[in-house]
């Protein structure tokens, strides 16, 4: 029998003492094994369900419907950001209208280089932009990511220690299972044809490619948003404004 995963999410509107206890105690006679547990914002919990029979999840949603003091919000197959909030304790935000835009703040490094990593793992196309203001731990954030998750990183354009700008790439780091990681505004506003050559070759690989600066990259290359599978945006503090007019005119110093 395959056991399969799931995330159960409750609000508590009154946190009485036992009633933990109440709800472990059913999972625990419908033999549903409990993997982690966590508080989920405020008053909020979140736990990581493992069971062999989906009839059972059935049957305790229906259960925790009938229990006072708590409201059932989820009761799901285990999605990256539902894992990620039982481990971390709190939800990554997520943008309403554009499902595929994230939103951290530099205390929320640790959950980013968390999600990083995990998206890391996963094989195949992927290209992932990173907004942020210079300094604010974009590219620091990418090379945790790629430790996190056991792969190489690759420079394709960068200004991290000086400006990078390459137009070769050797056999072992044209690996598809390198993480590539592009400066949208370097690769296209400092770079000749021999780079943008190189850079449609591996946006063309199926392999990672983590772009910062991606609307600098999509308003000065052919390539628009629908390229992108996730875009992350990461401010110094929630109400920071992201702009690009002093990045773009700080080029001219190199």
């Amino acid at each position: 029998m395959e056991y399969k995963q799931w995330y159960m999410e409750y609000k508590i509107h009154k946190n009485r003492p036992g009633l933990l206890g109440d709800i472990a105690s059913l999972l625990g006679m419908l033999e549903v094994n409990i993997l982690t547990i966590n508080g989920v914002e405020d008053r909020t919990r979140g736990m990581l369900l493992q069971t062999d029979d989906e009839m059972k999840i059935e049957l305790l949603g229906k259960l925790l419907q009938k229990v006072d003091n708590i409201t059932l919000n989820k009761l799901r197959p285990p999605t990256l950001v539902d894992r990620l909030a039982v481990r971390h304790g709190r939800y990554i935000e997520r943008d309403s209208d554009d499902r595929k835009t994230f939103r951290f703040t530099r205390d929320e490094l640790g959950l980013l280089v968390d999600f990083l990593g995990e998206l890391f793992k996963r094989d195949g196309h992927q290209v992932i932009g990173l907004r942020g203001m210079p300094r604010v731990g974009k590219t620091e954030s990418i090379i945790a990511g790629s430790v996190c998750s056991n792969k190489r990183w690759t420079f394709v354009s960068s200004t991290l220690l000086r400006q990078t700008v390459r137009s070769q790439l050797s056999g072992d780091e044209m690996n598809p299972n390198n993480i590539f990681i592009i400066d949208g505004i370097v690769s296209t506003m400092r770079a000749n044809e021999r780079h943008y050559a190189l850079l449609q070759e591996i946006m063309a690989m199926p392999a990672t490619k983590v772009i910062e600066h991606p609307d600098i990259f999509v308003k000065e290359s052919h390539y628009d948003y629908s390229h992108f599978t996730t875009i992350i945006e990461l401010r110094n503090t929630p109400e920071e404004e992201i702009s690009y007019d002093s990045i773009t005119s700080g080029l001219n110093d190199f």
